[in-house]
């Protein structure tokens, strides 16, 4: 298993366990990541949700030895499998900490983004990769990074697919608090105590106040980013990124 959810004392701990990976997301994990976050919404014992990686990293992406060779049709379903697990996080009625350390890249980082608040460790860092594999970012990342940051701050962190680390995401608001590395998991419980033990359904609310704030919606949002990676990944750059990733050299992308 490659994701590994216990319950306590009101909390459930979701833990990414491909540490020889960097917890890169696997398709097999998108789809159970997608139920976990579902189950546990209708799990009236768990009050508050922490998300985090095993080892060095939060999540260091989609697996990439796993990209290439779609058709649209083919990859525009393999984006709503991606978008469901999405979904689902972020529709998650209970308060949800994301506690991450080292990489969070790529729909790493949309996972992050997608959860109530983050935690971040002194090695932690956010990064838009995507385009460093020829497609636009997945995941909602544009419809999170906007809302934390507005459009001009975003696409800066998009287009040059700079590492943002954690002392600087915290000033620019997006992590709530930054701790050592050896205090990552001690902060998200207590944090994620503070919230079980506190007026959840209020909570709940002001959640779902918070997500009717903006326009358009991660549904529609979702929509177009699944219909602009399913043409992405017909182009020369695309193949490109995920053969230059694998032979670990840089791309040399033609765009198009």
């Amino acid at each position: 298993m490659s994701v590994r959810v216990t319950i306590a004392d009101g909390i459930a701990t979701v833990l990414l366990d491909r540490a020889d990976k960097l917890n890169a997301l696997s398709h097999e994990m998108y789809h159970e990541l997608a139920e976990q976050f579902d189950a546990l919404g209708r799990n009236d014992e768990v009050r508050a949700v922490v998300l985090t990686g095993a080892g060095r990293a939060f999540c260091a992406g989609g697996d990439v030895s796993s990209m290439g060779g779609y058709d649209v049709v083919a990859g525009r379903k393999r984006s709503k499998s991606h978008h469901r697990m999405i979904v689902n996080l972020h529709n998650l009625e209970k308060p949800v900490i994301a506690a991450i350390r080292g990489p969070a890249a790529g729909i790493g980082a949309s996972l992050a983004l997608a959860c109530d608040v983050i935690i971040a460790s002194e090695s932690a860092y956010l990064l838009m990769a995507f385009k460093n594999v020829g497609i636009p970012p997945d995941g909602g990342a544009i419809y999170f990074l906007t809302q934390y940051l507005g459009i001009a701050r975003a696409k800066e962190l998009v287009y040059t697919a700079r590492k943002l680390p954690a002392r600087e995401a915290h000033e620019m608001g997006i992590v709530m608090k930054v701790v050592a590395d050896d205090a990552l998991e001690q902060e998200a419980q207590a944090l994620a105590r503070d919230f079980a033990t506190s007026a959840t359904y209020a909570l709940i609310l002001a959640k779902r106040m918070f997500q009717s704030m903006y326009v358009p919606t991660l549904a529609q949002l979702l929509e177009l980013e699944g219909l602009a990676i399913a043409g992405a990944r017909l182009t020369h750059d695309h193949t490109e990124g995920v053969t230059a990733f694998r032979e670990k050299r840089k791309p040399k992308f033609k765009g198009r």
